[in-house]
């Protein structure tokens, strides 16, 4: 098993400063070209300034179902198909170039399908110059009075910049001068007419506020991005060929696979800031400097005619303008060589290349390829954007893919908080654009709910303001006094002795030839000179010492009350060095009672969110707790409805069981107090009927004759009532009856010569009885119904 090598930890770099709170969203803006032909038909109108409305053109619904819906669009501006283009950079470019100016990043790029002006926004056309050329032109008007010298500022590989001093600058000049062919084009040459007009802005425009003193310069670049490799487009050395793939057999290989030039490597800074290895940067000093610069690279950039459009970018292009400042020194002559003084920022002027469906531009081979690559780097721009937005909206942590393509891995800084961002979607409103255009409107509505931090300004240098104009003003004064006293101008003024200003106050000396032995005139004039001289001497001499004196008294006064002054001056310092250190030791006592405080408010801010959950979690579990008592009530008064119906249908049915088990009762009673009457009826009739009396049979004819005479009350039946579900009653028998006859009068059979005592006849005659009353029950005898049945119930 292999030992795994352990990595060197990164050390965590210092970010730009930026207001996590504070933020700012996409900018998006619309612009619709105008129709190629006046015959054309459109498909999006301009309904206000802001908003957009998209409908499908004639015959579209046919393909979906007899569907015919408008769509609206929002926007922050809509720009319809009269605008001018210094409108349009008024409003989206122009905070943007003063963005830059303040040392803030900017990012502003074109977006749509192909053939909808996003080359023409971005770059403009003759007599009409762009966004680009506006930008330029704005940059230098404002700071052309205050740019440094070529070479003072000088950038490194690491998306960085030093200072040099003047010397350093100066040798660095000479050598690029003395180089047979200069890296950085003249601004004396003369302007190229082919984008002469372009760059001809007549407005002047220029930021207001520009800090004076500071120095200044620009470095431009320019590259762009085809089939996902960032190339160099102000690369001297001619690109290399696309040459075929070759195996180990030194064999092409089959499939026709092609190896893409050497491309550019992306790489961060210890800002975490995305740039491009080994670019060239070219440091310019006039818009048609840079202008010419950017034209150089337009020239190398890739393009092809296709279906859609004449001239259709196969890539995506992007201008890159750094401005580098720094603050002069205390004086206001220098650069100050601190680097931590020194702010870079730059603005990304990008032309994205137009999404396009092939089945429209019938492309093939390489333009298939381009396509494809072109079509996908949009996707993932769509995918960073969706992303963010699900993150910012929904609370959501989800890795942002920018490393799935360049163009998006190039600018994520930009969407992680360093700068503004700005979209401009060109639309073409014509018919055959339709469902690209649709796809445009929802991808830009999309970008505008995304929101990037708001960076901060930054910090003061802490020197003087207005340097540079007091270093002016005293060179003005100081050339205007030399001027007056008639010394050198340009110069310092040439220094004269003592004696040589002494000399020329003395009178001049006559001619001392001798030509004759006899002249008596050149001595004496000569001594009568030299002796006027001497007493003009001795009087300067004299008075000399006199101004002397009165100088060094002067001197002495001055002296005194300069001391006096300085004394004065010490005893204020003092005091006023007391009450600063006064004022210190208040601030630091301030300071620290603010932290005390701070920490004390952060403190209650945690204790207050902790009893803001709290009191959310209560008031949860309290709605929970009254929702559960609300549906426990809810619950209880059904089962009491519930239970109150059971109750009054059970008494119901129990009310209706004892008045039916009453009945019964009472009808059972009735007839057993009814059998009791027959049986003692019958006793009766037996008692007081006399027994010599023979009962006579009555035959069957006189039993038919007669009538069956029935019992007033019917004999009842005891057994159960229920109610059926038809609404009917059923009737369940509970006991069974057993019928049985008696005889009024005992009829005895008794042979001749057997008679029976007279104790046993009423035995033998109830016997009689019982034995024809059975065969009266098994229907042999006796058919009349009468008083001598008897019903005898047998339990079951």
């Amino acid at each position: 098993m292999k030992a795994v090598r352990a990595r060197t930890p990164r050390r965590p770099a210092l970010k730009k400063p930026f207001n996590p709170g504070l933020k700012d969203p996409v900018g998006v803006y619309c612009r619709v070209r105008p129709l190629s032909r006046p015959d054309q038909e459109c498909c999006i109108e301009v309904i206000n300034e802001t908003t957009v409305q998209i409908h499908p053109p004639d015959g579209y619904r046919i393909f979906r179902n007899g569907e015919y819906r408008e769509t609206q669009y929002s926007f922050k501006e809509v720009f319809g198909t009269l605008v001018v283009q210094k409108e349009l950079f008024d409003v989206v470019a122009k905070p943007l170039v003063e963005d830059l100016i303040r040392g803030k990043n900017g990012l502003l790029f074109t977006y749509g399908v192909t053939g909808s002006g996003k080359t023409h926004t971005m770059t403009g056309s003759p007599g009409d110059g762009g966004l680009l050329p506006r930008c330029l032109d704005m940059i230098f008007n404002s700071i052309g009075p205050f740019q440094a010298k070529r070479f003072v500022f000088k950038l490194d590989d690491k998306n960085g910049v030093d200072v040099q001093c003047e010397v350093d600058a100066l040798l660095e000049r000479q050598k690029r001068d003395a180089m047979p062919v200069p890296k950085t084009p003249s601004s004396k040459r003369q302007i190229d007419p082919e984008f002469a007009d372009m760059i001809n802005v007549q407005e002047h425009c220029k930021v207001e506020e520009v800090d004076e003193d500071n120095v200044y310069s620009v470095f431009v670049s320019y590259i762009e991005i085809y089939n996902n490799y960032i190339y160099d487009l102000l690369e001297e050395a001619p690109f290399d060929p696309i040459k075929p793939k070759w195996n180990n057999c030194n064999t092409p290989v089959r499939n026709g696979d092609l190896i893409p030039p050497q491309s550019k490597i992306l790489r961060e800074d210890q800002n975490h800031n995305m740039y491009v290895t080994g670019c060239t940067e070219v440091e310019v000093k006039s818009t048609e400097e840079a202008f010419e610069v950017f034209w150089r690279g337009q020239k190398k950039r890739r393009i092809a005619n296709t279906q859609l459009n004449r001239e259709s970018s196969r890539s995506h292009s992007v201008f890159i303008i750094k401005l580098a400042q720094a603050p002069l020194d205390a004086d206001g002559d220098n650069v100050l060589q601190e680097k931590e003084q020194i702010t870079l920022s730059q603005l990304s002027l990008v032309d994205l290349a137009g999404s396009e469906r092939t089945n429209r531009t019938k492309a093939e081979g390489n333009r298939l390829r381009e396509a494809g690559n072109i079509n996908q780097s949009l996707m993932t721009l769509r995918t960073c954007i969706e992303v963010l937005r699900e993150n910012q909206m929904y609370g959501t942590n989800k890795m942002v893919p920018y490393r799935d393509s360049k163009l998006t891995h190039l600018f994520k800084n930009y969407f992680d908080g360093e700068g503004k961002v700005r979209m401009i979607v060109c639309v073409n409103p014509k018919a055959e654009d339709y469902e690209e255009s649709l796809q445009v409107m929802r991808f830009a509505e999309m970008t505008q709910e995304v929101e990037v931090a708001r960076p901060v300004d930054r910090p003061l240098c802490g020197l003087t303001p207005g340097r540079r104009f007091r270093n002016q003003a005293f060179r003005e004064e100081l050339s205007r006094k030399l001027e007056m006293r008639g010394g050198p101008i340009n110069g310092e003024p040439e220094e004269q002795s003592a004696s040589e200003m002494f000399l020329q106050n003395f009178p001049p000396l006559p001619s001392c030839e001798l030509l004759d032995v006899n002249d008596d005139q050149t001595l004496p004039k000569l001594i009568e000179v030299l002796e006027n001289r001497h007493k003009l001497r001795q009087m300067l001499s004299e008075e000399f010492s006199k101004n002397v004196l009165a100088f060094k008294t002067m001197l002495q006064e001055f002296d005194s009350s300069v001391v006096s002054k300085e004394n004065y001056i010490q005893g204020k310092l003092s005091e006023k060095e007391k009450t600063i250190a006064g004022q210190k030791m208040e601030l630091e006592r301030l300071e620290k009672k603010i932290k005390t405080l701070e920490y004390k408010i952060e403190i209650l801010e945690k204790t207050a969110t902790i009893y803001e959950e709290d009191k959310r979690n209560l008031q949860q579990e309290l709605e929970s707790k009254s929702q559960k008592l609300q549906r426990q009530a809810s619950d209880k008064r059904r089962l009491e409805a519930r239970l109150q119906g059971m109750v009054a249908e059970t008494t119901m049915k129990w009310e209706k069981e004892c008045e039916r088990r009453v009945a019964a009762k009472q009808l059972e009673m009735q007839n057993k107090l009814w059998v009791k009457d027959e049986k003692l009826k019958q006793l009766k009739a037996i008692v007081t009927e006399p027994k010599n009396e023979k009962p006579e049979r009555p035959s069957r004819e006189r039993d038919r004759e007669k009538p069956v005479q029935r019992s007033v009350s019917p004999s009842p039946v005891p057994g159960d009532v229920f109610k059926t579900r038809g609404g009917g009653q059923a009737v369940q028998f509970t006991e069974v009856e057993t019928l049985k006859q008696e005889s009024p009068t005992g009829r005895k059979r008794s042979s001749p010569s057997n008679p029976d005592p007279p104790e046993d006849a009423a035995d033998s005659e109830w016997t009689d009885v019982e034995t024809r009353c059975s065969v009266a029950v098994e229907m042999r005898a006796g058919s009349a119904l009468g008083p001598g049945y008897q019903h005898h119930a047998q339990p079951k």
